[in-house]
Parts: structure tokens; sequence; C-alpha cells
């Protein structure tokens, strides 16, 4: 008896995770860097991103931002849509770096069961996944502000915007707080080092 289409069957791939990988001798990983707007994530990602393809690694950034123009197009700002947002990149994320690659997601991602139903599908997986707090401060990221969002939410222009009339909930425990974004390079080389064994497959 056929499956109908609202009760879909998981196919098992002909080449497995651990093959794929074993053929490359490099592993998949997610670091999924998470803080307000303005806080640096899509700049240090792409950071490291460079670092790390120049070593010959496969890797892509995977922006919170830029994925609204396409997969996440049909989204907006509510509670319930940014929980969606997260659910989606999560998902892409886990499938990507199963392939071996190392994926960057700056993703704001304001809830932390939003972040924790991304790493739990990360596990499932099979694939590493390391949560980083890019940890600016609010101040920091309203004198950067740039892309002149937190002023049009100061002035009433603008409702929902996270750190101001939207929550955002820190990570309690992440795999790396960075506490201060000003020399990118370094933090970029701090990152690097500490997980590059994750995906070196050594």
């Amino acid at each position: 008896m056929e499956a109908s289409e609202s009760s879909p069957v998981w196919h098992r791939e002909s080449i497995g995770r651990d093959e794929m990988w074993a053929r490359t001798n490099t592993h998949g990983v997610t670091l999924w860097l998470t803080g307000l707007s303005g806080s640096g994530k899509s700049t240090i990602a792409n950071a490291v991103a460079r670092r790390v393809f120049d070593t010959g690694h496969l890797v892509t950034v995977l922006d919170g931002d830029n994925l609204r123009f396409g997969l996440n197009a049909d989204l907006g700002f509510s509670d319930s849509d940014r929980v969606e947002n997260v659910r989606r990149v999560g998902e892409v994320a886990a499938t990507i770096a199963s392939l071996g690659v190392l994926v960057l997601a700056p993703v704001i991602s304001p809830f932390r069961t939003g972040r924790a139903d991304v790493r739990a599908a990360h596990e499932r997986a099979g694939v590493v996944f390391h949560e980083i707090y890019i940890a600016t401060p609010l101040s920091v990221c309203e004198e950067r502000d740039t892309k002149g969002l937190y002023a049009k939410a100061r002035r009433g222009e603008l409702s929902g915007m996270t750190g101001v009339d939207a929550p955002y909930e820190e990570p309690e425990s992440p795999d790396m707080r960075i506490e201060a974004v000003g020399d990118i390079d370094a933090v970029a080389a701090q990152i690097v080092s500490a997980f590059a064994s994750s995906w070196s497959g050594s």
C-alpha cells in the first residue's frame, strides 16, 4: 500500500553521512551565532568562513537576513514566525552540515526554546552544533544601528524590535560567549581555534 501525500515516509540515502565524511576526512559542524541585531554576528561569521575556507574546508554562511529574501520570505516578525524562521534555518543547517560542510548561521534567534530545538535537530542528525553568543550590549548595538532599525523603533515607527519592545532571551550556557566585538580578525581566530577540531576530522 502506497503512502499518501499526507503521510510521508523517510527514505534512507544510499550514501551515508559517515561514508561521506570518511571520503573527505572532514566533519560537518554548525556554528550558530546568536545575538541582537547589530551585535556583529554576520561580520564575524563571514570572517570565520574566510579563515576556514582558506584552509581548504568547505564552508557556507546561512545569514538570517539573507534567508528572508528566499526560504523565509513568507515569514514576518511575530513570535510564531520568528520561531518558524529559526526552525527552518536549523533544519537547513543540519542538512548541509551532514554533507561535511562547516555551516555558520548568524541568526538573532531570540528564544531559548528555539535554539534548543535546533540543537536537538542536529543531535538527531548526528551533527555537531555549537552555540556562540555574541553578547554585544544593546547600547553598543544601538550606537552602530547599521540598519537604522533601532532609531525607527525608538521613534515608534517600528514595533517588535528585538531588545527594544520584543524579548531576547540570552543563552544560559552557550558553547562560547564573545563579550565585546572589537578586532573582528581576533574574534574569528578565537572561534576557529576553539572549534577547529570539530570539523577537521582529527
